[in-house]
C-alpha cells in the first residue's frame, strides 16, 4: 500500500536529530603477555648492565689424599652483560576546534586520544621486546635500539637457521621453515633443564598455538557431554621437567615458539620515563601530548630459557 498523499515521512523531513550511540566499540587487541608478565625494574643509565654467574664444571676426578695439603681451585668469575635503553613514543594531537565541539562517547577528545596512544605504545613495546633485533648504539641521526629476546636466546634452541654469534649483540639468521613438533619442544626443554633452568611459560603465535594443541594426548578434541562443550585447546604442558603454561601472543614472531623462565627476564625503565605523558609546546591552534617510554630488556640469564625457531606459520 503506498504512502497516503501529503504524509510527511522521514525521507523528506528536515531537522530530525541523529541517533549516535555514546558507546565506542574497539576490537583491536591490547593484551601483552610478555610485557605484562615480567618484572619492571629501574635503569640508571642509557646502557643498562648486569652480571651472570656460572659454577665451575663438575670435576669427575675429585678425589684427594688423606692428610694432603688443600689445593686452591680456579675462581669462576662473573660475566658482565648489557643492553641499551631505547625510546618508544606515540603523539596525540587534536585541533582546538575538535576539542571544543560536542563529542559522542567521550568528553575530552585529547584525553581519549591519549589513552588510545598509550595502548598502541604498549603493543609496540611488546613487539620490540620479542623481536629479532641486535642492539644499536645509535648517534645523533640513528636511534638507539635494544637487543630483543630473539637476539639473546642462543644456548637452548631448535632451529634450521643460525643462532646469534654473541647473545644480545647479534641477531639470529632465519632458516628454512619447518612444521612445529613436540620432539623439537622436548629437545629445548631438555637443554634448558641441563643448563639449570626451570621454564614456566611456552609462548606462541596463533598458528603454532593451535599446532601445540594437537600434540600427544590432545590429538583428538574431547567432548564433555554434561556441559555440552568441546575442548580442543591446551593451556598447560606437563613435561618431564615441570609444568608450563601455554600462552598465545599476538605480537611475537609467528615463526617462533618461546620457552621461557619468566623471572629471568626484566624490563628496566629509566627513572621518570615509564609510560609518561608529556604535554608538548603549543605551536598553533592545537594541543598535543607525547606518551613515551625509555626502556630495555634485561636477559638475567638466557640459559634459563630457549626457543623453537624457523617454524611454518600458516
Amino acid at each position: 500500500m503506498p504512502l497516503p498523499t501529503a504524509t510527511l515521512a522521514t525521507y523528506q523531513a528536515i531537522g530530525n536529530r541523529e541517533d549516535l550511540s555514546d558507546d565506542i566499540f574497539r576490537i583491536s587487541p591490547t593484551d601483552t603477555p610478555f610485557f605484562s608478565g615480567v618484572e619492571k625494574t629501574k635503569a640508571t643509565a642509557v646502557t643498562h648492565e648486569w652480571q651472570t654467574q656460572a659454577l665451575a664444571a663438575v670435576d669427575t676426578s675429585n678425589y684427594v689424599l688423606e692428610g694432603d695439603d688443600a689445593t686452591t681451585d680456579l675462581v669462576t668469575v662473573t660475566v658482565r652483560l648489557g643492553n641499551l635503553c631505547n625510546i618508544s613514543d606515540k603523539v596525540a594531537r587534536v585541533s582546538g576546534t575538535q576539542q571544543a565541539v560536542d563529542h559522542a562517547g567521550r568528553d575530552d577528545e585529547l584525553a581519549y586520544q591519549e589513552v588510545l596512544k598509550g595502548l598502541e605504545l604498549k603493543r609496540d613495546m611488546e613487539t620490540l621486546l620479542l623481536a629479532n633485533q641486535a642492539k644499536v648504539t645509535g648517534d645523533t641521526t640513528t636511534a638507539r635500539r635494544m637487543a630483543g629476546i630473539m637476539s639473546w636466546i642462543k644456548t637452548n634452541q631448535s632451529t634450521s637457521g643460525t643462532a646469534p654469534a654473541t647473545a644480545g649483540t647479534n641477531s639470529r639468521t632465519n632458516g628454512t621453515q619447518r612444521a612445529f613438533t613436540e620432539s623439537q619442544l622436548k629437545t629445548v626443554l631438555s637443554a634448558i633443564w641441563t643448563e639449570g633452568g626451570k621454564p614456566d611459560t611456552i609462548m606462541a603465535g596463533a598458528f603454532n598455538k593451535q599446532v601445540f594443541s594437537t600434540f600427544t594426548g590432545r590429538a583428538t578434541p574431547m567432548e564433555e557431554a554434561k556441559s555440552k562443550k568441546i575442548v580442543a585447546s591446551v593451556d598447560a604442558y606437563e613435561s618431564d621437567f615441570g609444568k608450563l603454561s601455554v600462552v598465545a601472543n599476538r605480537f611475537s614472531s609467528t615463526r617462533s615458539v618461546f620457552v621461557l623462565e619468566m623471572d629471568k627476564w626484566k624490563v628496566p625503565f629509566l627513572s621518570g620515563r615509564k609510560m609518561v605523558s608529556i604535554p608538548l609546546a603549543v605551536t598553533g591552534d592545537s594541543r598535543q601530548k607525547q606518551i613515551l617510554s625509555e626502556y630495555t630488556l634485561e636477559a638475567c640469564n638466557e640459559k634459563a630459557s630457549g626457543g623453537v625457531f624457523d617454524l611454518t606459520d600458516s
